[in-house]
């Protein structure tokens, strides 16, 4: 007899961060969050910021959001090790972003955390400008093991 019901595929964890990091409504994140959780067991988390080159990454501003929101969230504990991929993870997504553009630029980002507790992705999506009229998209991503 063949099975009629097919199986959910689990989707990998950079492309669930990447999707968390571009939805466009709270009700989108939240449903897409909640999905991946009861489907997959993988946890997330996502954090929105603005500012400049100089302010977010400059001042720790991002890194820090990034990591009281995997605390808050539960994606990740505070342990030593997993808050060390979670800093790299990071960091290989914020080299995308921040890369060829001035120090002047504003951004606004929205960034989304994955893990299925062996490994982190962090993705960041979002907008800079140094004038409104030359404003474009951005997006990284990094993956670590936890």
């Amino acid at each position: 007899m063949k099975a009629t019901v097919m199986e959910k595929v689990k989707p990998s964890l950079e492309r669930s961060a990447i999707l968390l990091a571009m939805t466009e409504t709270r009700e989108e994140e939240a449903k897409l969050k909640e999905s991946l959780y009861e489907s997959f067991r993988i946890r997330c988390g996502v954090t929105e910021l603005g500012g400049t080159l100089a302010n977010l990454q400059h001042t720790g501003k991002l890194t820090n959001s990034v990591m009281a929101t995997a605390f808050n969230t539960g994606v990740i504990s505070k342990e030593d090790r997993k808050i060390h991929a979670l800093i790299h993870a990071t960091l290989e997504a914020s080299n995308s972003i921040f890369i060829h553009t001035n120090s002047n630029a504003s951004f606004v980002l929205k960034i989304g955390l994955t893990t299925d507790t062996e490994w982190i992705a962090v993705a960041i999506y979002g907008r800079s400008s140094l004038h409104p009229l030359l404003e474009h998209a951005r997006v990284g991503l990094g993956v670590m093991h936890l």
